[in-house]
């Protein structure tokens, strides 16, 4: 695998987990792990980081 194509696959892993993200700030879904609701900032803080990575990885050549 070349660069280019994993940059490609990265980036797209990384704008799926935004989506996601994205659509649990959205529509208000609740995340629990073990019992424990995760808070919606959180999702916020982690559909900024994913979001950034998924841009740089499409940007890098």
């Amino acid at each position: 695998m070349n660069q280019q194509n994993y940059n490609r696959v990265t980036g797209s892993i990384f704008l799926v987990i935004f989506a996601l993200h994205a659509a649990r700030l959205v529509f208000g879904w609740d995340a629990f792990v073990n019992y424990y609701e995760i808070p919606l900032w959180l999702s916020v803080v982690a559909a900024v980081l994913s979001g950034y990575l998924s841009f740089a990885a499409f940007r890098a050549k």
